[in-house]
């Protein structure tokens, strides 16, 4: 029996020939990652450890991005911790504010996430690096300080599941869509401790920013992490940035899968996960003429360029309803540069909508866009739970950038096609 290319990246950081599901295995990190919200807890039990030294400076990527620019004075202190921590440790990758991006879209961009390596995160959107061939999961705070303190930490390997996507899709679908597409199908808990791996026809000729955007929701079906096999469009991608040598591992045609789905997705419209739940998703038909306040395009879900162009070639020449106000958040400072020389800004910007500096943000109820009682949101983000996006009664929709832009516009939800 062969292995999968999941088992075959942990095997090979834990020095093993093969390894199967169920098995407990203490591997290698290719990198640490944190943030200033889960990396000063981080820091707390680094010291509790005893620890005096990190394993490797060169692979420990600190990025404080969640309430930063700093909201208030929590948040300031938080930012210090982690910068001090930087400093004193001389930590290469640490990103200050004005240099940095929503660590998810930043560390791929900044070639710091390759193929077939482990990358483990005090974040649980780290299995974004999947879309890539890596082995990205989030962890908690304490394994993290173990990781940073001597580069290993302990798995249990997951079983796999195959999502084979076949058909074609069809205008203003994207991996948005996909994604929410197999939440709706199989749950919160339909991929608990299991890894995601998407294959077939469709993924192939999805775009790299589309495959962030699957792998990155994977977490939000229970996954421990997402996969997909690297091919040219990922190489692509990673040949311009690799700052070092990679491993490229793929599946066995013999592996061993928890489960084979197929899903076609020739007549998918657009999808939209409704309050409270990534799983409560319907296809936009079913979900039109529900008014709404405040519209939130970006985060590590939807804040790549090519999510920017996609939001301002529905919004070009038009103006927002004069009851939404629209937030656009770049997943990095380099997305934003590439938003300016291509004139989205200015889009965005005619339309009625402001543009922010790279931050998580609303997403995750932080600041600058936070909901009041009884408001309503359609969002590019990744999750609509009670109280995610500010008051417990306000409610947040999940959308691709596509219908999020055409739904500003009319002030309700809306398919794309209704303002073309």
């Amino acid at each position: 029996m062969g292995m999968t290319a999941a088992e075959k990246i942990l095997a090979r950081h834990a020095g093993k020939s093969k390894v199967k599901a169920g098995e407990f295995v203490f591997a290698n990190v290719d990198l640490v990652m944190g943030n200033d919200i889960t990396f000063p807890i981080t820091i707390e039990e680094f010291k509790r450890l005893g620890a005096t030294k990190v394993f490797d400076r060169d692979k420990i990527v600190l990025v404080p991005d969640h309430f930063t620019p700093n909201k208030d004075l929590k948040s300031a202190e938080n930012a210090k911790i982690v910068r001090e921590f930087a400093r004193k440790y001389e930590i290469t990758n640490y990103f200050e504010v004005g240099r940095m991006g929503i660590e998810h879209a930043l560390l791929p961009e900044q070639g710091l996430v390759l193929p077939g390596e482990l990358i483990v995160g005090s974040d649980s959107h780290t299995c974004t690096y999947g879309a890539l061939g890596a082995f990205g999961t989030g962890i908690g705070s304490t394994d993290a300080a173990v990781a940073m303190a001597t580069g290993k930490v302990w798995f249990r390997v997951p079983e796999t599941i195959k999502f084979v996507f076949t058909g074609k899709l069809q205008k203003w679908v994207s991996g948005k869509d996909l994604i929410l597409a197999v939440i709706g199908k199989i749950g919160v808990d339909g991929a608990l401790y299991k890894i995601m791996e998407f294959c077939g026809e469709v993924i192939d000729n999805l775009s790299i920013d589309s495959r962030f955007t699957m792998c990155n929701m994977a977490i939000e079906a229970g996954a421990k992490t997402a996969f997909i096999a690297p091919d040219e469009t990922a190489l692509e991608y990673v040949r311009t940035r690799a700052k070092r040598e990679y491993k490229i591992e793929t599946s066995d045609p013999d592996a061993d899968y928890a489960n084979v789905i197929e899903i076609n997705v020739s007549n998918l419209e657009p999808q939209v996960a409704c309050p409270h739940s990534p799983a409560n998703v319907r296809p936009v038909s079913a979900v039109k003429n529900v008014p709404i306040d405040q519209v939130v395009i970006g985060s590590c879900t939807n804040g790549r360029i090519e999510d920017l162009r996609v939001a301002a070639s529905i919004l070009k020449g038009k103006k927002l309803h004069p009851n939404v106000r629209m937030l656009i958040f770049p997943g990095t400072q380099q997305i934003y540069r590439e938003a300016l020389a291509e004139g989205l800004i200015d889009i965005f910007i005619e339309a009625g909508a402001v543009f922010s500096t790279p931050t998580c943000g609303p997403c995750l109820g932080g600041h600058m866009g936070l909901l009041a009682e009884g408001e309503r949101a359609i969002s590019t983000t990744n999750r609509n739970f009670i109280g995610r996006m500010g008051h417990p009664k306000s409610e947040v929709y999940l959308s691709n950038p596509a219908v999020a832009a055409a739904s500003g516009i009319l002030g309700r939800i809306c398919s794309p096609e209704e303002v073309e």
